[in-house]
């Protein structure tokens, strides 16, 4: 039996799996929980981060506006289903700004707590797509730090403890496009400014994940390994198709992949994942759990437009890798 090493949040997001459904993961019936909207600016609001914090919850959401910026909103809530968003981008105060620019644009944000502070990552813009830095308490004031790697690079997510005494973060370096390629790579960092000991995790394989893939949600803890969502890209002859699977890396070398799921475990098959800004994306980019329940609360951008909620359980969701795993 798999277990959930962390806290237990009890009050987390849970719906049990329709008696009709053998999937291990699956859908919120009242999906999507955040339409594209829920805010006079935006365009829409996908791909977003979510963590516990003091007696509800936090989040950092990407909030695409009517001019069609791509910004950065901080959010809060009781249940973590229904959102209060706030209207205006996040306040980022950056010391470097002189150096290297104003904030141009942010998007897909990812966020944990690390030693009583909460880390947030983005794609940054600063001559192209790299990995945004910045650290906050109270989901007020955000203090940007350098950005962790040149351009380009997409999809960091940093895990949620140190590892060697470093903070760790997995990306997907990239191009300055719609990018074609993509594997992960996990980095370590003494300090959240100076990042190395490079390490590749893992490439494309075939079907669902193809193209590209990139890291998810924040890695979750288990007495398994480290239990990573990530999306995979498939080119069809109507474009870019985003599904989600997931693997196990290994504890104390993360870059280690133990297994990895050869089916994908979600892929867009409802109209709010087919049809939106971006058609046939379901992008996973946070992750509530359990540690007492072992229940899992996944949320996954769809088609670009609203935020999407899905579940699972740990021991199935883990026991599923393992029994379909091509690595």
């Amino acid at each position: 039996m798999a277990k959930i090493i962390g806290k237990a949040l009890p009050n987390i997001p849970w719906e049990p799996r329709p008696a009709n459904c053998r999937d291990v993961v699956w859908r919120y019936s009242q999906n999507p929980i955040v339409p594209r909207d829920a805010i006079p600016c935006s365009n829409s609001i996908f791909n977003s981060a979510v963590v516990p914090y003091k007696d509800g919850f936090a989040g950092v959401f990407r909030c695409d506006d009517k001019r069609r910026e791509m910004r950065i909103h901080s959010a809060h809530s009781r249940d973590a289903i229904h959102w209060d968003i706030d209207p205006e981008p996040f306040n980022l105060v950056n010391p470097m700004a002189r150096e290297v620019g104003p904030f141009v644009y942010g998007y897909d944000p990812r966020c944990c707590e690390i030693d009583g502070e909460y880390v947030v990552t983005w794609c940054n813009g600063y001559h192209g797509p790299t990995i945004g830095v910045a650290t906050t308490t109270d989901f007020k004031t955000y203090y940007q730090k350098e950005n962790a790697f040149l351009p380009f690079n997409r999809n960091g997510v940093m895990f949620p403890r140190k590892i060697n005494g470093n903070y760790a973060m997995l990306s997907r370096p990239s191009d300055n496009g719609h990018t074609p390629f993509g594997d992960i790579y996990y980095s370590e960092s003494p300090d959240l400014c100076y990042w190395g000991k490079h390490r590749y995790v893992m490439g494309t394989k075939g079907g669902w994940q193809s193209t590209k893939i990139g890291a998810g949600p924040i890695p979750i803890e288990t007495d398994e390994g480290w239990l990573l969502f990530y999306h995979g890209v498939l080119t069809s002859c109507n474009g870019f198709v985003y599904s989600f699977g997931a693997c196990l890396l290994d504890i104390d070398q993360p870059w280690k992949v133990l297994y990895r799921t050869e089916p994908y475990l979600l892929s867009p098959q409802r109209i709010y994942e087919q049809v939106g800004d971006v058609p046939n994306v379901a992008f996973p980019c946070a992750a509530l759990s359990d540690a007492e329940t072992g229940r899992i609360a996944i949320y996954y951008g769809g088609a670009d437009t609203v935020i999407c909620m899905a579940f699972c359980d740990v021991n199935e969701v883990v026991d599923f890798v393992k029994h379909n795993s091509k690595v």
